[in-house]
Order: structure tokens, then C-alpha cells, then sequence
């Protein structure tokens, strides 16, 4: 009977237990099954937004009970994808630091490396630039160390988008073609697209409209139809972009072509990508007013405006409105044309917006010419202020990799000394025993190498004294060639210049042409006193050439800017590694870059200078070009400038070539190995 008892109750305790795990499975598929289902409706985008958000909520209130494990570090990676989609950036943020905090905790690389992307987009949305390419180089670096391709490409194309965006042009054409070098074999068709298209938009800032075409068409002709998602709207995308290369070459009836056949995919371009949208539809209405078609318009622009408006598109809301204005100005409507402009110029400011404050002023001035003065003041004080900027931003770029790279070679040397002090504690004692040895032996050999080291050094001071003899004649021949090259580059045209404006004065008596008179003679103490400190200055200029050449070039070009009409551009390549070059290299091509200058402004009568240097595999290569009257070349080889120019060339162990032809301009081009 009490066997019978025992017995009943085992069998109770196994039905108890099964069910109970029947109810626990049951609860966990259910759990899945709901988890399914608001991912799925939280990704619905014909539902409404608060939907969406409570859908997103229900599934993070399910993840996060989870474990700590790689399944719930993808869902939550799943539940910030899904803000991502719906621009909300608070919640994307939040659960970035989440996955970022339990990924460090777990020791994933993977999911740390993914979680600094998500966080460079954060970053990146918020204008917070620095800070964006502080964690996109972060995941680069993690997938360069686990030899992950295909990631490591989307970190750099990250890197390049954010470096486009702040106008570091090349920069972003940089690190885009470093991700196409590693992606080279992979199959990303979607992430060849997105570097194409963007290597496209670069070359188009950049004013190389044919690289521009030529990397649109790439991009297009990488898409497949069959494998891209619709919700990119990739071909519409490229069309735009097409045509926009179009529209900047002016030739606006083969831009309005991929603006219409962008348009083609209206219902799936509202629902996916409303504000791609928008820009072809403004696209198409600005080409068709420029080639005076009043086809459509302006119903277009307003058409564009509104929706940009209703999607809080700053940018865009500020482009419509300054087209617009545009429009109205031609229709003769001064009223309407100087409402939208101002508009823009007040949304520009507002939302600080430098680049496009610029367009309306621009549009400004020319509506309101009285006024053109005041608008042309803030838009050279804008301009300026924003190529500072754009210069600051790309040496930010460079220091923090710097700086990032450094905290982590830091990080490592610290482990690697912890680990080789055992070694070193170890191996003193072996070494104590030797020293003993060794210092006894030394001792008796020291007086003996001293000896020798002393015989040495006389014979070397004694060479020294015999060859000093013999170079001081050549050294004084060749300082007195440098100093009248440094007379005749450096002072002869200032005071050119001085004797000119002294003769145009002779038919002036009023008393302003006394003050300049008193103005020219005071340049002339001046350039006394420059003859005067040539001779101590010149090891200072070396110095200075050297520490920050391209400083002083600048300040030359900012120079020739103030005091000739001529109009200067001047492009420098950053990949120039000035330290590898030598003193004498480097004042002789400042002083060629001199002579060149003044012999243009007072020969040339150009209307615009180029001056560039470029990095060639072994070689420096610079090229100074202006459209002015151009000359002889022949006939001008014999003239001092010149000869003094190759002298330089020959210095450097350079090459120098000059083109030109009367009417047609002159290009000089110096090569100098580095």
C-alpha cells in the first residue's frame, strides 16, 4: 500500500513537470511569435508614425529581457534600424549605447565595430562631424584587423559620404576609392552603387564633369533590379544625380531627360523617398525655366516646395525658394522675386546654413542692385569664413585618426611592456654576471681606442682645413649669384612698381597726389631696408620656407590677390610630404612662383592665374598658367627672369618647360624630383 502511494505520487510530479515546461515553451514561442509580428508592423511605412513607435517600443520591451547574447544583440540592432527608418535619431542613439555597452561586455568585435557605425550615423545626422568620424574610423579599424571586407568597405564609404557632406572633396575621394580597392571581388552590388554615386557627386563638386558622368553611369549600370531593394529608388537616384552634372555644364535640355525618367517611379518614390522626390521635381522645373519653357511651370517649384516644406527639408526648402525667386525675376515680378530670396537668406541664417546663405545673396544682389554692394560684403565674409572652415574640418578629419591611432599603439605598448618586464627582470640577473666580464676587458682596451679615435679626428680636422681652401673662392661666386637673384626677384619689382606709379603722378599737382608721392617714398626706405637686411635675413627666410612653406605661400597669394585685378586660383595637393624636401628646393620654387607672378602682372594683362602643385609618384610638380597676352618664348629666354628661373630648375635638379603663344596665354610647368 505505501509502495502504491510513492508511486502515485512520482507520477503526479512528472505530469506537473511536463506541463509546466509545455506552458514555459508555449510562452516563449508566443514571446517569439509577438516579437515576429512588431518588428513586422513596426516596419509597416503605410502606417502611421505613433503605430510604428509603439510597435518598436513592445519589441524592446521584449529584447531586453533577453540575455546578454549575440541572438539579442542582432535584435536590437533590428529594433534601431527600424527608428532609423522612421528619422527617429533619440531612439536610434539609445539603443546604439546599448549594443555598444553589452558588445564591450561580451567581447564582440563584430558587434562593437557595428555599433560605432550606428553611432557615426547619429553623429552624422546631428551635424556633430567630428564625432561621427571618430566612431566610423573606429569600426574601420576593427574590421581591418579582422580582414571583414565587405564591412570594411561600408566603414569607409561612411568615412567618405561625412567628408563629402562637410566639402572635404578629397578626402571623401580618398577613403572611396581605399573601400573599392578591398571590395574588389566581393559581391556588394549595393555598396559598388553607393561608391560609384558618390564618387560621382564628388568629381561633380570638384568641377571634373566627365569623371562625374563617367562614375553615374557605373553606378547605374551596377544596379540590379531584381536584388535592390525598392525603398532605395538606386536608378532614380542616379538619374538625378545625372542630370544635375547636366544642369552644371548649362546644358539643360540633356539634364531634363533623366529628370522625367526619374520621375517615371511618382508611387513608389513618395511612399520610399518623398525628398528625392521633391529635388527632381525642382530639378525639372529649374532646367525648363533656364531654357525658357514654361511647360509645367511654376506650378513644379511651388510642387517641390511643398512637400519639402511639409518633410522639414531645410536644404531643400532653401534651394526651391531661391529658383523660385529666380523664376519670378525673369517674369519681371521684383516683389515675389525678393520675398522668396529674402526668405531663403532668413532660413539659411537660421538654420546656419553657410553654403546656401550664399546663393541667396547672390540672387539678392542681382534683384536689388542698389544694394549689391552690402549683399556682395556678407558674401565674401561668408565665403571666407566657410573655406576656414572647410579647412579646418579636414585637418580635424586627419588629426583624429591621428590621434585615434596613437591612443591605440599607446594601449598596446602598455601591454606589450607589462608582458616584456618579466623578461627584462629576468634576463638582469644573466646580464649582471657578464658585466663584471665585460667592463674588466674594457678597461684595458679603452686607452688604446682612445688613442686611436684621437690620431682619427686629427687627420679628419687636418682634410677638413685643406678642402676649406679651395671651396672659398667657389662659395663666394655662388653667394654673389644667389644675392643678385635674390636682388632681382625679390626687389626689382616693388620697385618697378614704385617708378610706374611715381611717373603716373608727374601729371597730377592736387594734394593727393602729394600724400602718394610721401605714400611711394616711404616703399622706397622700405625697400632700402629690405636691400639693406638681405644679406642677415636670408638663413631666417630659409628657416621659414622650411617650417611652414605652405603658409608662406599662401600669404603670397593672398598678396597678389589684394593688389592685382587679376583673379588668382590656387590648389595645393595634401598628399605633399614638404618635410622630405630640401631648404634650397624650396625658396627656389617660391621665388619662381615670385617671378612668375610679377612677370604677369606686368606683362600678361590676364584676367585670371592658376597656380597648382601636384604629387607624381617621385616628383613635384608645379604649374602656373594665366590667359593674358602670352609672348615669344624664344625671344624670351634671353631675359634675366628667366634665366634665373632655370638657374633654380638646375639647382633642384628639376625640370622646366614653358608654353605660350601670342593671344593665347602662358603655362609654365617645373618639375622637381622629392
Amino acid at each position: 500500500m505505501k509502495n502504491i502511494y510513492y508511486i502515485m505520487l512520482l507520477l503526479l510530479l512528472v505530469f506537473y513537470a511536463c506541463t509546466k515546461k509545455n506552458a514555459a515553451n508555449q510562452t516563449t514561442t508566443s514571446s517569439d511569435d509577438s516579437l515576429t509580428s512588431y518588428m513586422s508592423k513596426a516596419n509597416d511605412f503605410s502606417a502611421t508614425t505613433k503605430k510604428r513607435q509603439d510597435y518598436i517600443q513592445k519589441a524592446f520591451g521584449i529584447i531586453i529581457n533577453q540575455p546578454n547574447d549575440s541572438l539579442q544583440r542582432a535584435n536590437l540592432f533590428r529594433v534601431a534600424n527600424r527608428y532609423y527608418n522612421l528619422n527617429d535619431w533619440a531612439g536610434y542613439h539609445k539603443i546604439a549605447i546599448i549594443v555598444l555597452e553589452n558588445a564591450k561586455t561580451s567581447n564582440d568585435t563584430v558587434s562593437t565595430a557595428k555599433a560605432y557605425s550606428y553611432l557615426g550615423d547619429y553623429y552624422g545626422s546631428q551635424g556633430v562631424s567630428d564625432s561621427a568620424f571618430m566612431y566610423y574610423f573606429k569600426a574601420e579599424k576593427i574590421y581591418l584587423q579582422r580582414n571583414d571586407n565587405l564591412n570594411l568597405a561600408k566603414a569607409r564609404l561612411n568615412k567618405a559620404q561625412l567628408q563629402y557632406n562637410e566639402s572635404d572633396f578629397s578626402g571623401s575621394e580618398i577613403s572611396i576609392f581605399k573601400a573599392l580597392r578591398v571590395i574588389k571581388g566581393e559581391k556588394a552590388n549595393d555598396i559598388v552603387y553607393e561608391l560609384y554615386n558618390l564618387l560621382g557627386l564628388v568629381y561633380n563638386e570638384l568641377g571634373e564633369f566627365d569623371k562625374a558622368i563617367e562614375f553615374h553611369n557605373k553606378a547605374l549600370a551596377s544596379i540590379n533590379d531584381e536584388t535592390t531593394p525598392v525603398e532605395f529608388q538606386s536608378k532614380a537616384t542616379s538619374l538625378n544625380n545625372m542630370g544635375l552634372v547636366y544642369q552644371n555644364l548649362n546644358q539643360y535640355k540633356k539634364a531634363i531627360p533623366y529628370f522625367q525618367k526619374g520621375l517615371e517611379q511618382k508611387k513608389d518614390l513618395i511612399l520610399y523617398k518623398p525628398p528625392l522626390y521633391a529635388m527632381l521635381l525642382d530639378n525639372l522645373g529649374y532646367s525648363r525655366y533656364k531654357l525658357k519653357d514654361p511647360n509645367g511651370l511654376p506650378k513644379l517649384l511651388f510642387q517641390s516646395l511643398e512637400l519639402r516644406d511639409s518633410l522639414q527639408l531645410t536644404i531643400g526648402v532653401i534651394i526651391s525658394k531661391i529658383h523660385l525667386s529666380e523664376y519670378f525675376a525673369s517674369k519681371n515680378d521684383t516683389i515675389k522675386a525678393l520675398q522668396y530670396s529674402k526668405e531663403a537668406l532668413k532660413t539659411a541664417k537660421t538654420s546656419k546654413n553657410n553654403r546656401n546663405a550664399l546663393l541667396a545673396l547672390k540672387q539678392l544682389a542681382i534683384i536689388e542692385p542698389k544694394k549689391a554692394s552690402i549683399y556682395n560684403k556678407e558674401y565674401i565674409h561668408i565665403n571666407d569664413s566657410l573655406q576656414k572652415a572647410e579647412r579646418k574640418i579636414g585637418d580635424k578629419f586627419t588629426r583624429i585618426e591621428y590621434e585615434t591611432d596613437e591612443i591605440k599603439q599607446e594601449n598596446t605598448d602598455l601591454t606589450t611592456q607589462n608582458r616584456n618586464l618579466v623578461y627584462i627582470f629576468g634576463s638582469i640577473l644573466i646580464l649582471g654576471m657578464f658585466l663584471y666580464i665585460i667592463k674588466a676587458q674594457k678597461a684595458k682596451t679603452r686607452e688604446l681606442l682612445y688613442k686611436q679615435e684621437q690620431q682619427k679626428v686629427n687627420e679628419e680636422i687636418y682634410n677638413l682645413m685643406i678642402s676649406q681652401q679651395g671651396n672659398v673662392e667657389t662659395i663666394r661666386i655662388k653667394e654673389k649669384k644667389r644675392v643678385a637673384q635674390e636682388l632681382h626677384d625679390g626687389v626689382l619689382g616693388r620697385m618697378f612698381g614704385v617708378r610706374m606709379n611715381l611717373d603716373s603722378l608727374n601729371k597730377i599737382h592736387d594734394e593727393s597726389a602729394s600724400y602718394q608721392r610721401n605714400s611711394y617714398l616711404t616703399e622706397l626706405k622700405n625697400i632700402e631696408q629690405d636691400i639693406r637686411e638681405i644679406s642677415h635675413d636670408l638663413n631666417r627666410e630659409k628657416s621659414e620656407l622650411i617650417n611652414n612653406f605652405v603658409a608662406i605661400v599662401d600669404n603670397l597669394f593672398e598678396d597678389q590677390k589684394k593688389t592685382f585685378k587679376s583673379k588668382l586660383v590656387s590648389n595645393i595637393d595634401s598628399n605633399i610630404k614638404w618635410e622630405s624636401m630640401s631648404n634650397a628646393n624650396k625658396i627656389n620654387l617660391y621665388r619662381i612662383i615670385q617671378e612668375s607672378l610679377q612677370n604677369i602682372n606686368k606683362y600678361a594683362n590676364a584676367d585670371s592665374i592658376n597656380v597648382e602643385f601636384k604629387k607624381e609618384i617621385d616628383n613635384l610638380l608645379l604649374q602656373i598658367s594665366d590667359d593674358g597676352v602670352g609672348f615669344n618664348v624664344n625671344r624670351a629666354k634671353k631675359g634675366i627672369g628667366l634665366q634665373n628661373m632655370l638657374s633654380r630648375i638646375n639647382e633642384c635638379n628639376g625640370t622646366f618647360e614653358i608654353k605660350s603663344k601670342k593671344g593665347e596665354g602662358t603655362i609654365i610647368t617645373v618639375t622637381v624630383p622629392i
